[in-house]
């Protein structure tokens, strides 16, 4: 009789250890719920505008932001699209000589065409210029807006577009969303024919 008491002590103790143990080991109140998936991407997807708006959010950005304007494009850029941008940054319009600026900022359809060269309709982000880029010349070309051709080809690991006068600029950042297409920076500022 007194091994029977012993092993119901022993087991009592043993099982107020056990339910000791782990109550100590599970959270004295519930974890706070994790905030739904949707609810940052939707935020980050309020708070993208249309091209013209993008482009003129960027301080880098500034002359080109004047320029589509001196241009009359920014109802263009505002348009449903899509359109793929390659956004000259201000280094490459300081970069023009001052006379070629002055001539064009004198004339908003040659400017116009300018702004427009670097346009092309329809959606080309990264993953599709690379996609475009893996054939056997590792090259691509796009048609502007205006019907320009762009040539696209990797360069030295770069990513280069080249005009149809020669011109190249490295695209120096990717995928800028904006509602209505996407932005790409560059450093050169492209001709039209």
């Amino acid at each position: 009789m007194k091994k029977s008491i012993l092993i119901v002590a022993a087991a009592l103790t043993i099982g107020l250890l056990t339910n000791n143990v782990f109550a100590q080991t599970q959270p004295a109140t519930p974890a706070p719920a994790t905030p739904p998936a949707q609810t940052a991407p939707a935020a980050k997807a309020d708070s993208v505008k249309d091209i013209d708006a993008t482009i003129a959010n960027v301080a880098d950005l500034s002359s080109l932001t004047a320029d589509i304007k001196a241009a009359n494009l920014d109802a263009s850029l505002k348009a449903v699209g899509p359109f793929t941008v390659f956004a000259p940054d201000n280094a490459a319009f300081s970069a023009l000589p001052k006379t070629t600026l002055d001539s064009l900022m004198k004339d908003p359809v040659k400017l116009a065409t300018l702004v427009n060269a670097h346009v092309v309709a329809g959606t080309y982000d990264k993953k599709g210029i690379i996609k475009a880029l893996t054939n056997a010349t590792r090259t691509a070309t796009l048609k502007t807006v205006d019907g320009q051709t762009l040539t696209i080809a990797v360069v030295n690991k770069k990513v280069q577009i080249k005009d149809a006068h020669g011109n190249t600029a490295e695209i120096t950042s990717f995928d800028t969303p904006a509602t209505n297409g996407v932005i790409h920076g560059v450093n050169g500022v492209l001709m039209a024919k």
